[in-house]
C-alpha cells in the first residue's frame, strides 16, 4: 500500500489529546485545524525546574541515493518506547518542498513508521518556512534600497554576502545578476533551508535571542572592511516580527499516537541538519525519552548536533543509534550501484556476503564517530522484506565486535512501533550507562584546525586543501572577530569523503575547501567543499510529475 493511503488508513488523535500525553496545558497550545498545532514557549517557564528526559540521537551510515531510513528509524523508535511503556517525543526536521517536489519525495516517514498529518507536513504546515523565505528577503531588499538611496553605510557594493533565497529547487538562480539601482551585481540563490535565517531559527532559544540573532547577522563589507550587520540596515526588528509565530514549535503525531514535533529544516549536507532548539528543550522537559534525528550520516548532522547544536542547547545526548541497511553496505563493499527510478541489482538486494564484508567498514567509521564524542552507539539494522537473516545477524554480530553497545534488527516500515520493540528495549538499557559526552574541538582553536580536525577524525582524510578563496575568506573571517565560532561542514553525504564516488571507508584523500561562508548570526561558519551547490537542481523526472490533485475529491495524489 502506498505511504499515503497508510496515512489516511489511520484515525488520528485530536491535537489536544496528543498535547495531554506531553502534560502541554491547553492555554500553551495554538491549535491549527484537529490535527497540528503551535505550542508556546511558556511550557518552557512552567517547567523549568522539570528534570530532562534521555535524549537519543538517530543518525546513519552513508546513505544510497534512496536514503536508508534514518526517518523512519527515528519514528519506529520513538513509538517502541511509547510500546514499552515509556513517554516519548520523536523531534524531526520539517521535509522541504525542494525534494518534495524533487528527487527524494516527502520526507514524513514510511510505511507503518510515519507521522501526520503526511499531506500538511511534506507542504506548507503551519508556514513557516514561508516565515523564514520572507523574513530573508526583506533583508535583500532593505539592502538593495539602502544602495539605491545614497548608500550612507559605505557599504562595498563588491563584497556583498547575503544572497536570496526561494523554496524550489531552481538551478537556473545559482548565479544571477541584479538590476536597477545597483548596477548589475552579481549574485545567487540558495534553497530556504540553507539560508542563515533558517539556521537562526533552529537554533534560537527565544524571541530575544532570535531577534538578536537576526541583528548580527553579517551582509557584507564596508569599504573600510568593517562587516555590515542587519541591525546597521534597520530591518532585523521586522524580520523578527515575520518569524513571530515561526519560533513556536509544531506538534503533530506517529501513526500510532506517540507525540512528534516537526520544527525548522536545515539540510544535514549545506546546513547544520537539525530540528530546532526549542522543540527539543520542550520535548525533554515532558517526555522520559525524546528521539531526535540528524540530517545524513555521522560525518554530516550528527556531528553538527554534537558540536554547534549541543554547544547552543546544552543538551547532552544518551546514545546515539547508527542507522544501516544491507543494501548500502553492500554498495560500499562495491555491490552495485544505486540509482533513483531505477530497480536495484540483485547485487545489492540479494545475499552478497562478499560485498557486505568490505562495506561494512563504512559503518564501522560511523560508530567510531559518535564514539569519539563519547557517546555509547546502538546499530539499527534496518531490515527490509527481500533481506537474508543470516547477513542482519552478521551485521548486528559485527557490531558489536567493532565498538556499538548493542545492535537490533528492526522492522518498524513493515510493523510500526511492534517491529522496533527490540531495538527500544537495546536504547533503554544503553541508555542507563553513562555516557562521557565531549565535543570534537574546542572553540578557541583556529577555524583551520577545527576542520582539519573534522576532515581527518570524522571523515579519514588525510588532510585538507584551501583553495585561494577560502584561504582569503578565512583569514577575513579571524581577522573580523569570528575564529572562535564552531563549524559547519557543507560536503557531499554520499561517501565520508568530499567525493560521492568514493564509497565504503576511503583513505589518503585530501578534502577541497572552495569558500568558507560567516553566518554570524546563526553562530558559526561554513566550510564548503568543491563540487557542493547551496541551490539544488531538479531531476530529469521530478517527483512533483507524479504529483496532482483528485478532480472529483479534490485529494492529494501521488505525494510519496
Amino acid at each position: 500500500m502506498p505511504d499515503l493511503e497508510i496515512a489516511r488508513s489511520v484515525k488520528p488523535h485530536s491535537i489536544q489529546a496528543i498535547a495531554q500525553k506531553l502534560g502541554i496545558a491547553p492555554d500553551e497550545l495554538i491549535p491549527y485545524g484537529k490535527f497540528k498545532a503551535k505550542v508556546s514557549l511558556a511550557v518552557l517557564a512552567r517547567l523549568k525546574t522539570k528534570s530532562l528526559g534521555r535524549y537519543i540521537l538517530v543518525t546513519a551510515i552513508n546513505p544510497t541515493p534512496l536514503g536508508e531510513g534514518k526517518t523512519t528509524t527515528s519514528i519506529g523508535l520513538a513509538m517502541g518506547l511509547t510500546r514499552l511503556g515509556h513517554r516519548t517525543a520523536v523531534t524531526l526536521r520539517q521535509p522541504s518542498l525542494g525534494p518534495v517536489f524533487g528527487i527524494k519525495g516527502g520526507g514524513t516517514g514510511g510505511g507503518h513508521a510515519q507521522v501526520i498529518p503526511m499531506e500538511d507536513i511534506n507542504l506548507h504546515l503551519t508556514g513557516d518556512a514561508h516565515a523564514v523565505a520572507s523574513s530573508h528577503n526583506l533583508l535583500s531588499a532593505f539592502l538593495d534600497n539602502h544602495l539605491f538611496h545614497g548608500n550612507s553605510l559605505s557599504v562595498d557594493p563588491a563584497r556583498i554576502m547575503w544572497p536570496r533565497t526561494v523554496g524550489i529547487s531552481d538551478r537556473a538562480l545559482r548565479e544571477v545578476l541584479l538590476g536597477e539601482g545597483i548596477g548589475k551585481q552579481a549574485s545567487q540563490f540558495v534553497i530556504t533551508e540553507a539560508s542563515e535565517v533558517m539556521a537562526a531559527l533552529a537554533l534560537a532559544g527565544s524571541h530575544s535571542d532570535l531577534r538578536n540573532r537576526l541583528g548580527r547577522i553579517v551582509v557584507g563589507l564596508k569599504k573600510s572592511g568593517a562587516p555590515l550587520v542587519a541591525e546597521e540596515l534597520g530591518c532585523a526588528g521586522s524580520m523578527a516580527v515575520l518569524l513571530k509565530d515561526a519560533l513556536f514549535p509544531n506538534l503533530v503525531q506517529t501513526l500510532e499516537g506517540t507525540p512528534a514535533f516537526v520544527h525548522t529544516g536545515p539540510f544535514g549536507n549545506i546546513a547544520h541538519g537539525n530540528c530546532s532548539v526549542v522543540s527539543d528543550a520542550i520535548a525533554l522537559r515532558c517526555a522520559d525519552f525524546v528521539v531526535t534525528e540528524a540530517g545524513f550520516g555521522s560525518d554530516l548532522g550528527a556531528e553538527k548536533f554534537f558540536n554547534i547544536k549541543c554547544r547552543v542547547s546544552g543538551f547532552t545526548p544518551s546514545v546515539a543509534v547508527v542507522v544501516a541497511t544491507l543494501r548500502a553496505l553492500k554498495l560500499h563493499g562495491g555491490g552495485g550501484v544505486a540509482k533513483v527510478g531505477v530497480p536495484l541489482p540483485t547485487s545489492l538486494t540479494g545475499p552478497n556476503q562478499d560485498a557486505l564484508s568490505k562495506g561494512f567498514a563504512n559503518l564501522e567509521q560511523h560508530i567510531a564517530n559518535a564514539r569519539a564524542h563519547g557517546v555509547p552507539v546502538v546499530v539499527a539494522v534496518n531490515a527490509f522484506k527481500d533481506d537474508a537473516s543470516t547477513e542482519l545477524e552478521w551485521v548486528r554480530n559485527r557490531s558489536l565486535e567493532v565498538g556499538a553497545a548493542d545492535a537490533a534488527v528492526s522492522t518498524h516500515w513493515a510493523d510500526g512501533g511492534r517491529g522496533a520493540e527490540q531495538l527500544a528495549a537495546a536504547v533503554v538499557k544503553v541508555s542507563e550507562q553513562p555516557a562521557k559526552f565531549s565535543h570534537l574541538y574546542e572553540l578557541s582553536w583556529p577555524i583551520r584546525k577545527k576542520i582539519e580536525t573534522i576532515a581527518t577524525k570524522m571523515y579519514g582524510a588525510a588532510g585538507v586543501r584551501f583553495e585561494p578563496e577560502a584561504e582569503h575568506q578565512l583569514e577575513m573571517a579571524e581577522a573580523l572577530g569570528f575564529g572562535q565560532l564552531p563549524v559547519c561542514m557543507a560536503k557531499t553525504p554520499l561517501s565520508l569523503s568530499h567525493d560521492p564516488s568514493l564509497k565504503g571507508r576511503p583513505t589518503g584523500f585530501t578534502v577541497p575547501i572552495k569558500e568558507l561562508r560567516i553566518l554570524a548570526g546563526a553562530g558559526f561558519v561554513t566550510a564548503v567543499c568543491s563540487g557542493i551547490q547551496l541551490m539544488p537542481g531538479l531531476p530529469k523526472k521530478p517527483a512533483g510529475e507524479r504529483i496532482d490533485l483528485d478532480p472529483v475529491s479534490g485529494e492529494i495524489v501521488g505525494l510519496s
